[in-house]
């Protein structure tokens, strides 16, 4: 489900790698999607927060997961006029629920694993709330999951300094002989560097398998949607290939991410 400058910050939509409820989405859509988005907010921010313990987010968190189950609150609402299946949101609790209990990530099956928790749900809301899709989600999976490793990649640093949380993969940094400390640094060692392409190419397969997104979503507002987003992902992609995160925060700049996503919907 991952642009802020720390991740103790709350962002907003205006801070993500990728456009929120952007126009190319039917009017009646886009307020639905706000709530969606807010409701994913609420609960990141809780997941980060520095001053809470882990027993203090999870308490926080499952009051969010039995608010929805209650049918109360404004994602509740939505989702009822919607007829959008509240699953998508319980998943990105479980995912934040994670993130209270366990800062390390052992190999890449459990990134994936995470991702199918934290990223994935939100294309599957989009694409149950526009219409559907003929590929059992994969494209979108696959898009989600790209997007957030690329996020976790953008916020290496951040996420080690300030909450002492790992994404990288710990077996292979453990072979690059890379350490948690490493993270925290200025700059990049070059094992880190080695280890930062090894998820980068990770990312690149998940771009080829997210490809048929476009043409698999039966919304073509949300299709295009889709291609303008990975348009974005696959620069950003580039991007971090030749900048150290540690060293600035690698993204793109708001005309650049325009520019990139107003081709890839054209393209769709």
């Amino acid at each position: 489900m991952p642009t802020h400058q720390t991740t103790t910050q709350s962002k907003g939509h205006g801070d993500e790698n990728f456009p929120v409820a952007s126009r190319l989405l039917p009017a009646w859509s886009r307020p639905h999607v706000m709530t969606f988005y807010a409701f994913a907010r609420a609960a990141d921010d809780i997941a980060d927060a520095p001053h809470l313990s882990a027993e203090d987010k999870l308490n926080q968190l499952r009051a969010l997961d039995a608010q929805v189950l209650a049918g109360e609150g404004a994602l509740a609402q939505s989702l009822r006029d919607t007829e959008v299946s509240p699953r998508h949101a319980h998943d990105l609790l479980k995912a934040f629920m994670w993130d209270a209990q366990h800062p390390r990530t052992n190999d890449w099956a459990a990134l994936m694993a995470y991702c199918q928790l934290s990223a994935a749900p939100v294309g599957r809301y989009l694409i149950d709330l526009l219409g559907g899709c003929d590929d059992d989600y994969r494209a979108s999976d696959a898009l989600c999951a790209a997007l957030q490793i690329l996020n976790h990649i953008q916020d290496i640093r951040a996420d080690a300094v300030t909450m002492d949380r790992v994404y990288v993969p710990a077996d292979w940094m453990a072979d690059a002989g890379v350490l948690v400390e490493d993270l925290k640094q200025a700059k990049s060692t070059p094992a880190l560097s080695a280890v930062r392409q090894q998820m980068l190419s990770k990312v690149d397969a998940l771009l080829v398998l997210a490809q048929p997104a476009s043409r698999v979503i039966r919304s073509r507002a949300l299709a295009r949607e889709a291609a303008g987003i990975l348009a974005i992902a696959k620069a950003l992609s580039r991007a971090l290939k030749t900048n150290d995160p540690l060293m600035h925060r690698v993204e793109l700049s708001k005309p650049e991410m325009a520019l990139r996503f107003i081709w890839g919907a054209l393209r769709a």
